[in-house]
């Protein structure tokens, strides 16, 4: 493996290679004709998990996800984990030549690690879908194959807790009720055309993605799946909701603070000021 050249700049591993994020160029093999449309979704998909101390979940979720589809790319987008979750994703590399890894050494933060992720699944030639998901089993990887067949119909899919078949496990009341509330009130505020405003399972075309002016983005934390919501909305692009079951994570701390659900709840009246001043 080639060494880092310089630590302060973002860097992508591959299973051989270590390259700086600012002049990554993605050479990905030739895809291999078949007859099988779900293989062929497989190698045309890139799932972008991004990370922070989840090496207790990391490694099961990717063994997970490629015993299901042995094909698909997956992206762990790393903030430097203290707790050694990049070596977890390097070990798997070993053997699985569809992980790839963006150790992210500056600019950290939620919003930031899926700008990075988007970029960089964005430039390869051969996406087709990009999903997003947690890292701590609480979306389920069986899923993925439902919602991109539904991607067929439309440009984005939400795996939404909050559509007949949808709901929520292992949860406390008082959560039950914030959640609820919290999607209430966004989908008032912006006009959404989803129940679930709030979801962190998404799959998406990756031309309804570039309408979306990333770098433009202003969230910080959670609050950044509302704003991409909305951006896609007001992109033109049709959403559709898939009922997925959200559990509870399996390992480690929730990510969620006082912090971030006050930035949720601000967040839409700043939305709406910028499309005000956009107009």
């Amino acid at each position: 493996m080639l060494e880092q050249n310089d630590r302060r700049q973002n860097a992508i591993v591959y299973p051989t290679v270590y390259v700086i994020l600012d002049r990554v160029r993605i050479n990905s093999p030739q895809l291999q004709q078949s007859a099988d449309s779900a293989a062929i979704a497989q190698r045309h998909t890139y799932i972008v998990i991004p990370t922070f101390n989840e090496r207790a979940n990391i490694g099961n979720l990717l063994e997970r996800l490629l015993s299901l589809y042995p094909e698909i790319h997956v992206l762990v987008v790393d903030d430097h984990s203290p707790d050694g979750t990049s070596d977890a994703v390097r070990q798997l590399q070993r053997s699985h030549r569809t992980v790839m890894l963006l150790e992210r050494l500056r600019d950290h933060g939620f919003a930031a690690s899926y700008r990075d992720g988007f970029r960089l699944a964005l430039a390869e030639p051969e996406c087709r879908a990009v999903v997003t998901m947690d890292a701590d089993f609480s979306h389920d990887p069986a899923q993925i194959g439902k919602m991109l067949e539904k991607l067929a119909q439309c440009d984005v899919v939400v795996g939404s807790r909050y559509v007949a078949g949808g709901g929520v496990a292992n949860w406390r009341l008082r959560r039950r009720i914030l959640s609820r509330g919290a999607n209430f009130y966004v989908r008032a505020v912006l006009g959404l055309p989803v129940h679930d405003a709030t979801a962190g399972f998404l799959c998406m075309r990756p031309e309804a993605l570039k309408r979306v002016p990333l770098e433009g983005t202003r969230s910080n934390g959670y609050a950044f799946l509302v704003e991409m919501k909305y951006l896609l909305h007001v992109a033109g692009c049709r959403m559709m909701e898939h009922p997925i079951v959200f559990d509870e994570r399996r390992e480690g701390e929730s990510k969620m603070s006082i912090g971030k659900i006050w930035e949720s709840l601000w967040l839409p009246w700043r939305i709406q000021r910028q499309a005000r001043k956009k107009s």
